[in-house]
């Protein structure tokens, strides 16, 4: 713990020297430089991500994160409508429920209940048109009525919220806020961020939640995201009853819906649809273990 706050004051002293040059081409320039050279320092005492084992940076603190994010969920569904349909509500919150307890299961068996330490589940259904779902740190769950014709059902929809699921509890968020927060604030604390700079502050919260992100040094990581999610919704759908090779019918039928709209896969924060689908078939073998034993 030691040598990772030394190592995060380091990128906080030479980022807030180097942002206090005047040339602003310099001053960019050397501000790529040091977070390329010194964010590497960070990852080696930073968090692993359950299952795949991958380092990742974690700079902020868990309580201050799942914060905001009970905060920032309240406030989404104080604007947003629920589904009055009781049907498709109750499946998600059936489907959220056993993917829930899967989650709970794996991470007991391997010793990491502790991170799902002040968890508050819920799973919620929004009337929207648009094709979309989403989990916020803490297991705040919340699915669009757009994307129910692609699901068809348990199977489809089991893909979806393992997948955003499967976000949260790799800790994505996490990992991206202090990604924005040393690139943009100069690893400013989060708490600290807010009071200061509460616009920019918030940008960076939709950013690492895969909203309005952009090319540049965030990107490679958000498409590692997106296939780290897929990899482990894989795993914890199958954990939960639910057969894995739907998720190549899922996707299938979501490249089918976006159709010629899709952005070049090098300046998406999303693998390309054929990209996608030819990982999660390569990976099925191995989700069927978890899938079979639950037969």
């Amino acid at each position: 713990m030691n040598a990772k706050k030394s190592a995060i004051s380091n990128i906080k002293y030479h980022v807030g020297k180097i942002k206090q040059r005047e040339d602003p081409v310099m001053r960019n320039c050397l501000l790529s430089v040091a977070l390329l050279v010194l964010i590497p320092f960070v990852l080696l005492s930073c968090t692993t991500v359950p299952v795949t084992g991958r380092k990742q940076l974690d700079l902020i603190p868990s309580s201050t994160m799942l914060a905001m994010s009970f905060q920032q969920y309240d406030e989404f569904l104080k604007s947003n409508k629920l589904s009055t349909n009781r049907n498709q509500t109750q499946t998600v919150k059936t489907v959220g429920g056993k993917i829930k307890k899967a989650v709970e299961q794996y991470m007991a068996k391997n010793n990491l209940s502790d991170r799902l330490r002040d968890y508050k589940w819920e799973f919620n259904l929004v009337e929207n048109d648009e094709v979309n779902a989403w989990c916020m740190p803490g297991g705040k769950v919340v699915v669009y009525t757009g994307i129910l014709p692609i699901t068809q059902g348990e199977g489809g929809l089991a893909v979806v919220m393992g997948h955003e699921i499967a976000h949260a509890i790799a800790r994505h968020g996490d990992e991206r806020m202090s990604q924005g927060l040393l690139a943009e604030l100069g690893g400013m604390a989060l708490s600290a961020a807010l009071k200061e700079q509460p616009e920019k502050t918030r940008q960076l919260w939709m950013t690492a939640f895969g909203a309005g992100a952009s090319v540049g040094v965030l990107l490679p990581y958000s498409r590692l995201h997106e296939s780290e999610a897929d990899h482990l919704g894989l795993i914890f759908m199958a954990m939960a009853g639910y057969d894995p090779r739907l998720a190549v019918d899922f996707w299938e039928r979501m490249a089918a819906k976006k159709e010629g709209k899709a952005p070049p896969e090098f300046i998406s924060t999303h693998p390309s649809d054929q990209t996608r689908i030819t990982k999660i078939k390569a990976e099925i073998p191995a989700a069927l273990e978890y899938y079979e034993g639950k037969k």
